[in-house]
């Protein structure tokens, strides 16, 4: 006959930072793993690149490259983290917040500040960031339900959004002339065309039905 009280005995607790940093398995990972410290340093170079950009004020000198370098390695880094955590089950409810919040911040933030250098439209960057942030809170307020896959044009829109900014970053129209000024146009055009569709898709998607991926991507 069973105990009827072992029913009752509440699950062991698994303390967050133990496991699996490194290492691939079928046991917990550790929220301090490789992906997640990849993630957070992503983070911390983002006011570093920020800075940078800043000082440099539009002067096209080694500050505004070292910010473009920067923003590219962290822009690696991206896809780096989600690459390890696939791959050596390292996925954690903190890499699942913190990664698309890093994302954001960095991509949000090099968007803010080319327009305050006048470089980028204002309006180009509200709607940018409303889609962004719009698709993100709603996102979150979902996990608790089901967890909402990136579609392919979500996929498309991050690609398109790093090179624009890569682009735009690098003083390409100082060493090249003016005419890179009509590449930097036609792909931050698409970089804005791509990020406004696919929101829309992923709003459609997202009420159509529930969707459970737990390897989902990018939104």
């Amino acid at each position: 006959m069973s105990d009827p009280t072992a029913a009752e005995t509440p699950a062991p607790k698994t303390f967050p930072f133990t496991g699996r940093i490194v290492s691939n398995g079928d046991g917990p990972a550790n929220t301090a793993n490789i992906a997640n410290i990849i993630t957070v340093v992503r983070i911390l170079m983002a006011p570093l690149f920020f800075a940078l950009l800043v000082v440099d004020d539009g002067h096209d000198g080694a500050l505004r490259v070292w910010a473009a370098v920067i923003f590219v390695v962290a822009i690696l880094t991206d896809s780096l983290d989600g690459f390890l955590a696939r791959r050596q089950n390292l996925v954690s409810d903190f890499g699942k917040i913190v990664d698309p919040l890093a994302d954001k911040v960095l991509t949000g933030g090099a968007f803010i500040v080319l327009s305050v250098l006048g470089e980028l439209p204002w309006w180009v960057t509200i709607v940018i960031l409303v889609r962004e942030v719009g698709i993100t809170v709603y996102r979150f307020a979902a996990l608790r339900n089901r967890v909402i896959a990136a579609s392919r044009g979500g996929k498309l829109k991050t690609l398109l959004q790093g090179v624009a900014l890569t682009l735009a970053l690098f003083p390409f129209v100082h060493w090249f002339g003016n005419w890179f000024d009509y590449v930097n146009i036609v792909v931050m055009s698409l970089a804005f065309l791509a990020t406004v569709l696919s929101g829309l898709d992923y709003m459609r998607a997202a009420f159509s039905g529930p969707k459970a991926d737990a390897s989902a991507g990018k939104a």
